[in-house]
């Protein structure tokens, strides 16, 4: 637990199911306030809330790629909890597709969520710290594949190796006001984007395998690391990637098995 985060806000995209869902359910636990946004399943969003069981916790629907709705998300954080001191830009989605078949429309697509979305959310955030003076933390929840390339996930590697230098870049333009702004990169988690892959019993073995650790992480492996970044105790962190990815990026490289003789 982080005594210091009692109190504080936190704005957190995409945080009705997997690694957002951690991250929100974590940052309650510490005795946060926090508004996190889902896409289109509303439901998913009550039920968080309702098990959570506390004002402190609101959601609200948000397409993080329209600006608009994510300047409204970032207002209503300011205006029901008094002002944001945490952005979580979480929400994300991906695609297994041959980088020959994959079309424009969903290249963009990938690109629009996954960087455009993370950008648009910094951005709102950012204008917010300066306006009130506040020094925040902004956390990405980029990928390991922010570094390694995967066959089929062109356009996921792509946002998300943009996302690496996003993050970069704005830490090093607002470092000296305080503000912090960092990347979580996870290798393989188990969270319902996986499910259908995860709940075949040889391929979730076959995943642990292939992790140098044994195992594929769990989502609260990363909201744990979201707490450590949003606290005190991360003050001196910033434009910086923490991979959790079990030492998945310690291989040296990485074959498509379709073309391997």
């Amino acid at each position: 637990m982080y005594n210091d985060l009692f109190g504080r806000t936190a704005v957190v995209t995409g945080g009705s199911s997997g690694i957002g869902k951690a991250i929100v359910e974590r940052f309650a636990a510490e005795g946060m306030n926090v508004l996190f946004s889902y896409h289109s399943d509303s439901g998913s969003a009550d039920k968080i809330v309702a098990s959570l069981d506390t004002d402190r916790v609101r959601t609200m629907k948000c397409d993080v790629t329209e600006e608009k709705e994510v300047i409204a998300l970032v207002r209503e954080a300011v205006d029901h909890f008094g002002g944001v001191d945490v952005m979580v830009n979480n929400a994300g989605i991906q695609a297994d597709v041959p980088s020959h078949e994959l079309s424009v429309d969903d290249f963009d697509n990938v690109i629009s969520t996954n960087l455009r979305g993370v950008f648009i959310g910094s951005k709102e955030v950012i204008r917010h710290f300066l306006d009130t003076g506040r020094k925040g933390s902004i956390i990405n929840i980029s990928s390991v594949h922010e570094i390694i390339p995967w066959p089929h996930y062109a356009h996921y590697t792509a946002s998300k190796g943009g996302v690496k230098l996003l993050t970069q870049t704005l830490a090093l333009e607002y470092s000296r006001l305080g503000i912090r702004v960092n990347n979580i990169a996870p290798g393989s988690v188990n969270t319902p984007i996986n499910e259908d892959f995860f709940s075949n019993p040889e391929e979730k073995e076959g995943a642990d395998d292939f992790v140098p650790m044994g195992f594929v992480a769990e989502p609260e492996h990363i909201s744990n690391i979201a707490a450590f970044m949003a606290s005190d105790e991360s003050v001196y962190i910033t434009g910086q990637s923490i991979v959790a990815d079990g030492g998945l990026s310690l291989y040296p490289s990485h074959r498509n098995p379709e073309y391997d003789g």
